[in-house]
């Protein structure tokens, strides 16, 4: 299931631009709290802390307990939208969605490919489509990844969403029809061809060559042309 954390935060009632710049001046950065049925919260955290915290999680799919000024109830969330400055590696803006306990969400789980291929140690490319597959579950459902053995994948073979098997109370959404990784036959063709065409190029007529630089070098022998 997926792991818990939790994060400390503050309400605000200044919005805009403005506010936003100084209140990440002071080393805090602005966040919005969402929900369904609710007013959006606008809120303040701890930059280094919440930065902290994101590079220890797996953001898309861990449940964060966001605790507002004193309450005693902290409220489940999972983050909807993290935003970072261009240049450097500091929070802009964080987005929070206030979830429903027991009540059945999407959200998207990061895929795991676990062993070497036997395709791959003959030779083969092993090419991952697709990184995350998207689920539907209550939160407390939610798997931290989904894992796939791809020992067994030969040269030619793959690995479709449809042969995917998930817990009874998790339910997969991703097109079942889609691949989710391929173990393809090296390109070797036309890495031949290449080396044919340069070997064709250094190959040519050295006379040519020397003709060539002769006649450079009379034009260049003339200085008064």
């Amino acid at each position: 299931m997926t792991a818990k954390t939790a994060l400390s935060a503050k309400r605000r009632d200044e919005t805009g631009k403005g506010a936003a710049r100084k209140i990440r001046s002071t080393g805090q950065v602005p966040a919005v709290l969402y929900g369904k049925n609710q007013q959006p919260i606008h809120l303040t955290l701890d930059a280094r802390e919440t930065l902290h915290l994101f590079h220890s999680i797996s953001v898309e799919n861990t449940i964060v307990n966001v605790q507002i000024d004193d309450d005693k109830e902290e409220l489940e969330t999972l983050v909807r939208e993290i935003q970072m400055h261009p240049f450097r590696p500091d929070l802009v803006h964080v987005d929070f969605f206030c979830i429903e306990r027991g009540v059945a969400l999407e959200v998207d789980i990061p895929v795991n490919y676990v062993g070497t291929p036997h395709g791959v140690r003959e030779g083969g490319v092993l090419e991952i489509i697709l990184h995350e597959f998207r689920v539907k579950c209550i939160p407390s459902k939610i798997p931290e990844s989904i894992e796939i053995d791809i020992v067994r994948l030969d040269i030619g073979d793959s690995i479709h969403v449809s042969e995917i098997e998930m817990a009874d109370d998790v339910e997969l959404l991703t097109d079942p029809g889609h691949t989710a990784c391929l173990v393809s036959v090296p390109r070797v063709e036309e890495v031949e061809e290449e080396e044919e065409l340069e070997e064709g190029v250094e190959g040519e007529d050295p006379d040519a060559e020397a003709a060539d630089d002769g006649s450079s070098g009379d034009e260049e022998a003339d200085p008064e042309g």
